[in-house]
């Protein structure tokens, strides 16, 4: 992705609680060929305090696209969709699901509240590193994303 012609790392924001998977998307996301700055927050509530810029998040750059669990603390990982999703200001950053929940109820109120895509957690380290790079491959480098604070 570049910025008047000048390329920049990608601003990912990782809404995730398990350290497991914090740790391997952090390595998968570092193997890949994409610049990234990637900022982990652990609950859903301090997810929309970092994306509405509030208490110690009011310096917090907007991120370009974000990973988010379902199952977290604090407000689900479908609060936060349907409340950034609803956002004049927040609805363009593309919002990728990416949680162990194969329920349909959880899959089809996730694209009800606008996710741009829905991905289940493969179980054991080389499918959930592959399926990250996947991800990383496709967004960041086939699909043109909206630049960040217009």
């Amino acid at each position: 992705m570049s910025t008047n012609g000048s390329p920049r790392p990608i601003k990912i924001l990782l809404v995730e609680d398990n350290p497991g998977d914090i740790r391997l998307t952090q390595e998968a996301l570092r193997e890949g060929r994409i610049a990234n700055e990637l900022t982990i927050i652990k609950d859903g509530q301090s997810a929309l305090d970092y994306l509405y810029r509030r208490g110690e998040y009011a310096n917090a750059e907007r991120p370009d696209f974000i990973l988010l669990d379902l199952n977290l603390p604090r407000k689900n990982g479908n609060e936060v969709l349907r409340e950034l999703k609803s956002d004049p200001d927040l609805h363009r950053i593309p919002v990728v699901i990416l949680t162990s929940s194969e329920i349909d109820k959880d899959v089809i109120n996730a694209y009800d509240h606008c996710a741009n895509c829905y991905v289940v957690k493969p179980v054991g380290l080389d499918g959930f590193m592959k399926t990250v790079s996947q991800i990383s491959d496709f967004w960041f480098m086939i699909v043109n994303l909206p630049k960040g604070d217009l």
